[in-house]
């Protein structure tokens, strides 16, 4: 088996054009224990097909393969194996986006390989489990992406495309006609496609970083009571309800007491609070936590959830905060915003005691979503359980 290169088209005008292949893949959805570019096809791996593709095409000086570390000398036996000439073995990233980058990056930095490689004018980027990709198209893409400063090749829509409503039946179709499907080889005026990845992968990394920071400090939640026996049961219940979700640490103290515990947990940098109280709504003693925060160990750096949490027992079931009252939770909750902390009201309104549970049930699920998305636009909210 072998590759047709197509018709011999004529080289670009005095345009320098490189090939970057990304063959980091771990054949997932093939389902096999050989990532799919090195299965073999009649005694060959098939990225090696496509390397020959891309080599019986003179006009393009050099061609990156990009794959992962594993593999790095693997691909090594197999260039040395059929003779391929003007590879370049690239070390691959986490992802498809950063293996690609990374297979840029041997044109403009000298992170992996010993010398740059000369700056192409255009790069093409195809997939390596590929190998029927012939030189007329390539030559059109590279063509128009001189022209244009990036094109890809497509090809009309066959299958029927859908979109779903919100309840999953059929919403309506897409009118196939107005629609291509995009495709292997994409080509790229080097600048724009190599800055556009150095853009866009740095913010993907920062995303990446905020998520990940964002999950670690909502695996634990600080829960702190007053021993009064309405507010002691309450928080049980909440414990109970939290704790096959997130870990929770549980202290029950007068606020105006130096509690060793507590600092422990402000120390162990705990980033999530909930003060259960049955007063109105708890400014001063909401203000002493935000002091001890501040006075702890607990770097500021990332955003701490402060949830203030208001029984109210009594048979009156409209919202038992007043308006002046609500403005000033808001006020504080932009103050105590400055320092970093997020303050939340959650009102925990019951008259019955068998409801109680589905009561407290439901603002566990709100205290969850509170410090999972740790949203600074909710700030200074009374939400009702």
């Amino acid at each position: 088996m072998e590759p047709s290169s197509g018709s011999r088209g004529a080289a670009p005008a005095a345009a320098a054009v490189a090939a970057v292949l990304p063959a980091g893949g771990s054949g997932e959805r093939l389902g096999g224990a050989t990532p799919k570019q090195f299965c073999a096809v009649q005694g060959r791996p098939l990225v090696s097909y496509t390397v020959r593709a891309m080599e019986r095409i003179s006009w393009i000086s050099d061609i990156i393969v990009v794959v992962s570390p594993e593999n790095i000398e693997t691909m090594k036996s197999i260039i040395e194996k059929y003779g391929h000439k003007r590879v370049t073995i690239v070390k691959g990233g986490v992802t498809r986006h950063r293996s690609i980058f990374n297979g840029l990056k041997v044109f403009a930095e000298n992170e992996f390989s010993n010398q740059l490689l000369q700056k192409p004018e255009v790069v093409i980027i195809h997939d390596a489990v590929r190998p029927f990709v012939e030189e007329d198209i390539l030559l059109k893409v590279v063509m128009a992406a001189k022209d244009h400063g990036a094109a890809g090749a497509i090809r009309p829509l066959v299958s029927t495309v859908i979109a779903s409503a919100a309840d999953g039946c059929l919403d309506h179709s897409l009118e196939r006609a107005r629609y291509r499907a995009s495709e292997m080889p994409q080509a790229f005026l080097f600048n724009i496609i190599y800055e556009a990845y150095q853009q866009v992968t740095y913010k993907r990394d920062l995303y990446a970083a905020e998520s990940i920071i964002k999950d670690s400090l909502s695996q634990q939640v600080c829960v702190i009571t007053s021993v009064k026996e309405d507010v002691a049961q309450v928080s049980f219940l909440l414990h109970e309800s939290l704790k096959s979700q997130i870990k929770v640490e549980a202290v029950s103290m007068p606020l105006s007491k130096n509690d060793g515990h507590l600092q422990d947990i402000f120390s162990g940098q705990c980033y999530s609070f909930v003060y259960i109280n049955d007063k109105k709504y708890a400014i001063e003693e909401t203000q002493q936590l935000v002091d001890m925060l501040e006075k702890s160990n607990i770097p500021l750096l990332y955003p701490v959830v402060l949830i203030s949490v208001h029984l109210d027992v009594s048979e009156n079931t409209s919202c038992s905060i007043g308006m002046e009252e609500l403005t000033r939770i808001k006020k504080f909750a932009r103050e105590v915003k400055k320092k970093n902390i997020l303050l939340y009201g959650l009102l925990i309104q019951y008259e019955d005691c068998l409801l109680l549970q589905e009561t407290v049930n439901s603002a566990a699920a709100l205290i969850l979503a509170l410090i999972m998305d740790r949203n600074p636009e909710l700030i200074g909210q009374l939400l009702v359980a």
